[in-house]
């Protein structure tokens, strides 16, 4: 995937958390493109974490009762900058003819 080239996704600290006394159970989360929730008797769960796009927070913007968050940006960016991940994603996408 262009968005990390080679880099572990696990070394990536980018999931989501979920407060679960502002959890109003809407259900918006499950709607996650890559399977990120689960959901249990009384309430979702994040089962998946690492399933989630990096720099993703869709969830967050759309969660009706405020309930989801992620780490600052920042630490993912600091990743991104000491890794030379940027620089290896451009290439990439040039490569892949996304890039002119």
């Amino acid at each position: 995937m262009a968005w990390l080239t080679g880099y572990p996704r696990e070394k990536i600290d980018w999931f989501p958390t979920i407060d679960q006394e502002k959890c109003v159970q809407c259900g918006m989360c499950m709607n996650c493109g890559r399977s990120v929730y689960g959901w249990t008797e009384d309430c979702p769960v994040v089962a998946r974490p690492y399933q989630c796009i990096v720099g993703c927070s869709t969830c967050a913007n759309l969660c009706v009762g405020h309930a989801i968050s992620f780490p600052d940006v920042k630490s993912v960016r600091d990743v991104y900058a000491r890794e030379g991940i940027w620089a290896k994603v451009k290439r990439q996408l040039e490569e892949d003819g996304k890039l002119g």
